[in-house]
């Protein structure tokens, strides 16, 4: 059976960096059957950190890309995921917008959340790494 998870940018970020949580992030993308998305925004999240610490943006923009299918904004998208951001905004008051478009793709695709944000906590979609 496919499996489907969109990967967010904390999770990217670890990993690239290597670390334990980003060892996590490894397994779910070497599985046979798993289908890997990332969103458009937590594309420019993870390109947008990686350039603020000096490291190589071409090397992580080719590994989020060959890696995932990255799922692009759309204006449906984008109405859906702001309905989405001020419903949650209401529970969790610093819930990100880059987070709501996360959240409104798993929802869209059926797909889970691999992460370690603590904005996902609680979340049915979300797999806290």
């Amino acid at each position: 059976m496919t499996e489907k998870y969109i990967i967010d940018a904390y999770a990217w970020i670890e990993y690239l960096v290597g670390s334990d949580a980003g060892t996590k992030v490894k397994h779910f993308m070497e599985e046979e059957n798993n289908e890997i998305y990332t969103s458009a925004v937590t594309l420019a999240e993870v390109i947008s950190k990686t350039a603020r610490q000096k490291r190589n943006v071409e090397t992580a923009y080719d590994i989020l890309t060959s890696n995932s299918n990255i799922i692009d904004i759309n204006d449906q998208l984008s109405k859906e995921t702001g309905i989405l951001h001020a419903k949650m905004r209401k529970t969790k008051k610093d819930f990100g917008l880059a987070d709501a478009y996360v959240l409104a793709t798993a929802i869209k695709t059926n797909a889970k959340i691999i992460t370690g944000d603590p904005h996902f906590k609680g979340i049915k979609e979300a797999i806290i790494i």
